[in-house]
């Protein structure tokens, strides 16, 4: 007998908010195609023609197809019900992230202040990045500002938003805050500081041990 694999409450979760996003933009506007549900859920046009087909083979959504070669998509009673079951269900596994977030963050903060490092930059603008500012307000730290060479902000969670690293005052220690590029940002950050001065929340499954060097071909 084959052993189960553990669920993935990440890909849970994303496949929750794609589901919800994509039958509350049906319900919003009946004529969406399929690049325009892409755009908007943030995720590839071939994955929203997935879900599309999902959710009409489930009756969550009638397609009807109106000239020219357009499709309309409706709602169904069925679907509501879901979408209702969806919305408390997404909210709640949104503050379980929450509280999980918090907490890791919190003890790589708190981990920080045992090494005396209290001045302290994140690394990426996220959702992260907001939730390290509200730990802040409890724990001894004083978040420099963040670093994203991506993001186009100047300020976010009321911190200041630079590309590089030189830009902003000398930090004592670096918190992961990046959720596109965990792992690379991570190994970037070890290489340049060290692992004592930079930590991650375990939520962003990064691996902090460096594979085997593979041995060199004989000549």
């Amino acid at each position: 007998m084959s052993e189960k694999k553990p669920i993935d409450i990440d890909t849970v979760d994303a496949d929750m908010a794609i589901t919800l996003g994509l039958l509350t933009a049906v319900e919003r506007e009946g004529q969406v195609t399929q690049r325009s549900l892409a755009g908007e859920l943030g995720i590839a046009l071939g994955l929203a023609n997935s879900y599309l087909k999902r959710a009409a083979h489930k009756g969550w959504i009638k397609v009807q197809q109106v000239p020219p070669n357009r499709y309309a998509y409706y709602v169904t009673p069925q679907g509501f019900h879901e979408k209702a079951r969806l919305t408390a269900e997404y909210l709640s596994s949104s503050l379980t992230f929450f509280r999980r977030a918090k907490t890791q963050i919190s003890e790589a903060l708190e981990e920080f202040v045992a090494q005396d490092r209290r001045a302290v930059v994140l690394i990426g603008v996220s959702e992260l990045a907001e939730i390290a500012a509200l730990c802040q307000l409890q724990i001894d730290v004083t978040l420099i500002g963040i670093v994203d060479p991506d993001s186009s902000k100047d300020s976010f969670a009321g911190l200041p938003v630079v590309r590089r690293m030189e830009d902003l005052p000398a930090g004592e220690a670096y918190l992961i805050t990046d959720v596109k590029k965990s792992q690379a940002t991570y190994d970037a950050m070890i290489a340049r500081y060290g692992t004592l001065r930079v930590k991650a929340p375990r939520l962003l499954h990064i691996r902090t041990d460096k594979p085997a060097a593979r041995p060199e071909s004989p000549q």
